[in-house]
């Protein structure tokens, strides 16, 4: 199958750059088009007190345009849900159902809707129902002319397959990326989310080892950096 088009779904901003930010650039370096969809826009999330809570939605989707820029992705859907109480409801599944006929990937990119007890901090509630809420999306609604009918009768959005799904933080992976060479980018990626990530001591030490032992795990050479992944045909 032929990839032209990529669409991410997550939870928050940051969620992608921390879980596929290096397979994010080698993809678009490739010359794919990669789109991102954020059902919330972070505002939970931070470290300062000071800094007002109702400013923290436009730092952070601030934040993820210059992140989206360091790995040459543009087009950014917030769906502007609050962080922290992400539920799948039907408003969900429409609206990542509108982002999937407008953009027209033939492959998403998804967190897990599965609890991972490995890796606990990518099973954050908020990842959990953007994950089940992105493959009801994919499989039945987006494809399904007669599912959420306002985007066809009101927005003239045609139904749209989408032929495969990579998870990214599942329980188990099928798939692995070596991204070593993409490591700078990755980390000027997680850098642009200051509000996140400026109180972190060592970031690039934290990085490197996360993706060192998933490289092990892959079977890659031994200074490999590597991303993983559950891939699903869904077509």
């Amino acid at each position: 199958m032929e990839i032209e088009r990529i669409l991410v779904i997550t939870a928050h901003p940051d969620d992608v750059d921390f879980g596929a930010g290096g397979t994010v650039r080698q993809w678009t370096r490739s010359g794919i088009e990669v789109s991102y969809c954020i059902c919330t826009d972070g505002d939970a999330g931070g470290v300062d007190r000071d800094v007002p809570r109702s400013e923290i939605p436009d730092i952070r989707r601030a934040e993820q345009r210059a992140a989206g820029a360091a790995l040459g992705v543009t087009d950014i859907h917030f769906l502007g849900y609050k962080d922290g109480d992400l539920q799948v409801t039907q408003d969900l599944r429409r609206d990542i159902s509108r982002v999937i006929r407008q953009v027209k990937p033939q492959r998403v990119l998804m967190q897990s809707p599965e609890r991972n007890w490995d890796r606990i901090y990518a099973s954050h509630p908020d990842h959990l129902a953007a994950g089940e809420a992105a493959i009801f999306s994919v499989y039945p609604d987006a494809r399904n002319p007669f599912a959420h009918p306002t985007l066809l009768d009101d927005e003239g959005l045609e139904a749209w397959s989408v032929g495969e799904v990579w998870v990214m933080g599942a329980p188990e992976s099928n798939h692995y990326e070596d991204v070593t060479e993409m490591l700078p980018d990755k980390l000027a990626a997680l850098q642009a989310h200051e509000s996140q990530t400026a109180h972190m001591e060592d970031l690039e030490g934290r990085i490197r080892t996360w993706m060192s032992a998933i490289a092990i795990e892959a079977g890659f050479a031994p200074d490999a950096l590597a991303e993983s992944f559950r891939v699903v045909n869904t077509a």
